[in-house]
């Protein structure tokens, strides 16, 4: 049963976030943590998340904006490097509330509210009609691969950030999901670069064959999601990235996510 229940989110995370471009990780490690232990969920879950990215590149890859790569990507994967140095010195922070639901005990913790609230102001912007018609010059890209990445390093939440930037830099569709998953993928060489170490510690202890079975649950959601893809417009695409931020940053500032 638990097999077949992480399946199914990756399958439905994966095609939903095909058009966001972020979420992945978010909606499956909760899930995966229902059977298994934190740590074991996050090292289990960035593989899928990995594999799962390598797999859209070969979906879509090839409609990456290689300009945006460059003054998007790099800066990023540099802000990812100073992010993920600075995930242990925030792990001391006591959380700001603690209480309990569902069965589970809750943190909310400062990082992650500042996260949610950050986002939340975005997706009000985008839906403000005078904003939304706005597009972002080229020229700020670079600051948005550092913000985009610096969370990523961070908190693992690079690609909320990302997808508020590249929303507004005037891509057709396919090109912003094609430039979002390549970006993705960088970015998760970065970080994985500083606190990979500890997933292979744990190699022993992860279930294979899970995540063997949530990644291709992932690669079959991904696909469905380029079926689908040529029949949606751009602003459909906005609209369900504004919903899937509202919803992340509510867990977030929550302390569900």
């Amino acid at each position: 049963m638990e097999l077949i229940i992480v399946c199914l989110a990756a399958l439905a995370a994966s095609l939903l976030t095909l058009f966001s471009g972020f979420g992945l990780g978010t909606l499956l490690m909760p899930v995966i943590a229902l059977f298994f232990s934190l740590e074991l969920a996050i090292a289990m879950t960035a593989m899928v998340h990995l594999a799962n990215n390598l797999f859209k590149i070969g979906l879509l890859g090839k409609k990456a904006d290689c300009s945006i790569l460059i003054k998007f990507g790099l800066p990023a994967v540099l802000a990812a490097l100073g992010g993920a140095f600075l995930l242990a010195w925030f792990g001391n922070f006591q959380p700001v509330h603690e209480y309990q639901a569902f069965g589970h005990d809750l943190q909310i913790s400062a990082l992650k509210l500042i996260i949610g609230c950050l986002i939340i102001v975005f997706v009000a912007l985008e839906l403000w009609p005078a904003y939304a018609n706005i597009a972002i010059d080229r020229k700020w890209l670079p600051l948005g691969g550092v913000i985009s990445g610096f969370f990523g390093g961070l908190s693992g939440h690079q690609g909320a950030f990302r997808s508020m930037f590249l929303i507004k830099a005037g891509l057709q569709k396919e090109v912003f999901v094609a430039t979002g998953v390549v970006l993705a993928v960088m970015v998760d060489f970065s970080r994985l670069a500083i606190y990979g170490t500890d997933i292979l510690m744990r190699a022993g202890s992860i279930n294979w064959g899970m995540v063997i079975s949530a990644s291709l649950s992932a690669f079959a959601g991904a696909y469905m999601g380029k079926r689908i893809l040529g029949k949606v417009t751009i602003r459909t695409v906005q609209l369900l990235v504004s919903a899937a931020l509202t919803v992340i940053a509510i867990g977030l500032i929550a302390g569900v996510l």
